[in-house]
């Protein structure tokens, strides 16, 4: 080659290099892009094409990104760290270190819990059978990973873990994960299975044990805090070494708790590993069934779903049931940003519903026995504080084919445990959430026509609840709170029970929520009795200071802070904050709200507007107050509270006691107001990307009001078949509830300026207020607005009465 041809060939490959270059920070920012925004690239033509699992994974959204189907028990996600409050679902986008990947994940959920039966790949001749720390990961199992080689959609997640050079993806049936691995060429392909992983710090209940079953197949259990979790684990290749581990025992021949082929263990801290020699990109496949009842359950679970073992045929099903059901609501008219906003949370809204029965049905009762259910999917838990304000009533549309199947695992709950549940997880009833709101889950359903389980039982459970305390074995602490004072008084006192204002607050609406379903069954004298009950928020309403304030067994309201120095009364094993301050939340067991303050709660009489407005004396005052709640600064005394996130003045989007109230103006006579409002939580308070939450997701509670709030309308009564309206965010929505039926939602002129509705009609026929029914959606029919950048102050001021009366 002579000098000439030489340069020329050099200066060619200079020009290739530089060209190169210049296109790498865009190849990169696109590889971000696609992965911040779960998409896989490309034209976006499907529901699921916007959905980000990664929405909610910064800040305290607690969302998982990993692999699952809607009504599922496997939810298998990556874990980045398990100790703490930020890490309740294991991942937060602010990691760079990934533990491995587990299999019980809750959605946004407040708890630590979950995490169980850890799978993690690993490529080192030195075998690590602890993870390590963030700060340190090469001292255990653990690998540093990069968001821009990580993604994630609907029944689907990968990430490289960069210190292995090991391609992670994971996708889903109902009770069984599939894992694929992509090795590098190596003699050194390690799978380790940690069964003393979990999410959370709560001590194990009993040791755990593993089983080398075969020359591909791994299976055991986990005594977990939440219970027992049994697991199959089948490889697509033969094992060349096996063996078990025990964290806690090092011998002191080895120095280690390692022991090669050993073909079982039991302990606290035990699993296993299994090792490979891998060629240059060799995929290895674990198909992972999970069970609640037993081993043989797990076993069959693997056996029903498993089919071929293919990653991509199940890839594809997953992504398939998931557009199935995101197609249930069409919106047009919307950016690129508030779809993936939309339909990321019907997506979560979707996530939130856990099955708990094996393939064949059977699943582990409150009783601790086995039982099965036949002919419907059992729902092991309820988190029923959080869901029964939206979630639950969004499924009602969405999803109504699902709805008996939860109220027929009410009832089996109530059959198996004896007493009617109230907030719990797991099918395991614990100390639990303020008020008794399965009973609006119950009752909502049934009052929507979702008749297929025992109404009569059912009712008599919560009547009894509602009037007696349990008698064993149910533990006392099951019942109602405060239930003796509230008979007797009609409240429950500071000075007895904690969190007392919000405790009457509550069982008054599930009160009324009881006396609905008596009406309806014909029990004219307990609708009476029930209805007069429903009053009881009055007997803490203070008209001095126009707050629902904490009330003392003597009846005499507590004292004014007034400037005074905050202290804590303790008095026969009782604790609460001495003095009323409207702007404290405080800390349990002290405080007289839950999670709020009495600016958050005075709004907590849901199932009669009307009656607290004339506790205020007029539409005008009680709008006063409402407005001076928006507008107000968002402070709140100290100690500060970590749900006080996602405000607007004293407005607490993040926290589930203020998810109505921007409605409220509807009752009063100032529905402009409502749309002002809601449209503004809407467009400030939700954000795609991994921050895009404002608070704690909550089994769907957060994206579900979203949901329904976007498409224009809320119950603010669940438990009444009614929906106030806001302002829609879309120019066309579908809601398809049934096969072949649509409710369209039209807003004409709609836009970011155009919140305001001028006018609106149904089904042809004008519409001038602002609610509309169930069953208008469920008929299907067209309801049009239209819309403008002034309020309209004559319509929807006639709003008629959603208690009761429906």
């Amino acid at each position: 080659m002579n000098k000439s041809t030489l340069l020329k060939a050099v200066s060619f490959c200079l020009i290739l290099i530089f060209m190169a270059s210049c296109s790498l920070p865009d190849t990169a920012a696109d590889n971000r892009n696609k992965n911040v925004s779960g998409s896989s690239g490309g034209d976006k033509n499907s529901p699921a094409d916007y959905v980000n699992p990664f929405i909610g994974t910064r800040y305290f959204g607690h969302t998982f990104p990993g692999a699952s189907l809607p009504w599922a028990l496997v939810h298998v996600s990556p874990d980045c760290q398990t100790a703490g409050w930020t890490y309740a679902a294991g991942y937060t986008w602010a990691d760079n270190t990934i533990m491995g990947f587990s299999h019980t994940h809750y959605s946004g959920v407040g708890m630590t819990s979950g995490g169980d039966i850890l799978f993690q790949p690993t490529v080192n001749n030195k075998l690590q059978i602890v993870p390590g720390s963030a700060d340190n990961p090469d001292e255990g199992y653990r690998s540093r990973f990069s968001h821009d080689e990580e993604t994630a959609s609907p029944g689907y997640y990968s990430v490289m873990l960069s210190d292995y050079n090991v391609k992670v993806e994971l996708t889903s049936a109902r009770r069984v994960a599939f894992h694929r691995y992509t090795f590098p060429e190596t003699a050194d392909a390690n799978i380790i299975i940690d069964l003393g992983h979990q999410i959370g710090t709560a001590p194990a209940p009993g040791d755990s044990r593993i089983i080398i079953a075969g020359d591909n197949r791994v299976e055991g259990y986990r005594n977990s805090p939440s219970g027992m979790i049994y697991f199959c684990a089948e490889f697509s290749k033969p094992f060349l070494y096996y063996g078990t581990f025990d964290v806690s025992r090092s011998t002191p021949e080895s120095g280690s708790g390692i022991f090669p082929y050993k073909s079982g263990e039991v302990g606290e801290r035990i699993g296993a590993f299994v090792n490979y020699s891998t060629s240059e990109n060799e995929q290895i496949t674990a198909c992972v069934a999970l069970s609640y009842v037993s081993l043989e359950g797990a076993r069959k679970n693997l056996e029903a779903e498993i089919g071929d073992g293919d990653f991509d045929r199940v890839r594809r099903e997953a992504l398939e049931t998931w557009n199935n059901e995101l197609s249930r609501i069409e919106i047009d008219g919307a950016t690129a940003e508030q779809k993936e906003i939309f339909y990321t949370s019907v997506y979560h809204s979707l996530l939130a519903q856990y099955i708990y029965q094996d393939a064949d049905g059977k699943y582990l009762g409150m009783d601790g026995k086995v039982h099965e259910a036949t002919g419907y999917d059992f729902y092991g838990s309820f988190s029923c504080w959080d869901t029964y304000r939206s979630q639950h009533p969004l499924l009602t549309i969405i999803a109504p084919e699902r709805v008996n199947d939860f109220l027929r695992s009410i009832e089996a709950k109530v059959r198996d445990f004896g007493w009617l549940p109230a907030q719990h997880f797991a099918n395991i009833y614990r100390e639990s959430m303020v008020g008794d709101h399965l009973v609006p889950v119950i009752v909502d359903g049934y009052l929507k026509g979702h008749t297929g389980f025992d109404a009569g039982f059912v009712y008599d459970a919560m009547r009894i609840k509602a009037l007696e305390k349990p008698k064993p074995p149910v533990p006392l602490s099951s019942g109602r709170s405060g239930l003796e004072y509230y008979l007797k008084s009609g409240y429950t006192p500071v000075d007895k029970v904690t969190e007392s204002v919000s405790n009457t607050l509550e069982l008054a609406y599930d009160d009324w929520c009881i006396a609905q379903m008596a009406r309806a069954l014909g029990k004219d004298d307990d609708y009476t009795l029930f209805m007069e009950r429903a009053k009881n928020y009055s007997n803490v309403w203070d008209k001095d200071t126009e707050f629902m304030r904490p009330r003392k067994s003597d009846g005499t309201f507590l004292e004014m802070a007034e400037g005074k120095e905050q202290e804590i009364v303790e008095k026969d094993g009782h604790r609460y904050y001495r003095y009323f301050d409207p702007l404290l939340v405080g800390v349990r067991p002290n405080r007289h709200y839950t999670e709020s303050n009495a600016w958050q709660y005075i709004w907590s009489v849901q199932h009669d507007v009307e009656g607290l407005i004339s506790l205020f004396g007029s539409n005008d005052r009680f709008n006063k107050k409402l407005d001076s709640f928006f507008e107000m600064d968002p402070a709140i005394s100290g100690p500060k509270y970590i749900g006080v996130v996602g405000t607007i003045g004293q407005y607490v989007h993040g926290n589930q006691p203020s998810h109505h109230v921007a409605y409220l103006y509807n009752y009063s006579g100032e529905p402009w107001k409502t749309q002002y409002w809601t449209r503004q939580i809407c467009e400030q308070l939700y954000r795609p990307g991994p921050g895009g939450l404002c608070g704690n997701e909550d089994m769907g509670s957060l994206s579900s009001w979203y949901v329904l709030s976007a498409m224009g309308f809320y119950p603010v009564t669940p438990g009444s078949p009614v929906y106030s309206i806001g302002s829609p965010m879309f120019g066309k929505t579908i809601i398809r509830p049934a096969e072949g039926v649509e409710f369209i939602i039209e807003a004409e002129n709609n836009s970011g300026v155009n919140k305001y509705i001028q006018s609106a009609t149904l089904n042809g026929e004008p519409l001038d207020k602002p609610q509309i029914s169930h069953g208008d959606i469920m008929k299907g029919g067209r309801l049009t607005f239209v819309m403008g950048p002034e309020p309209n102050r004559n319509w929807g001021r006639r709003q008629k009465s959603e208690s009761g009366s429906e």
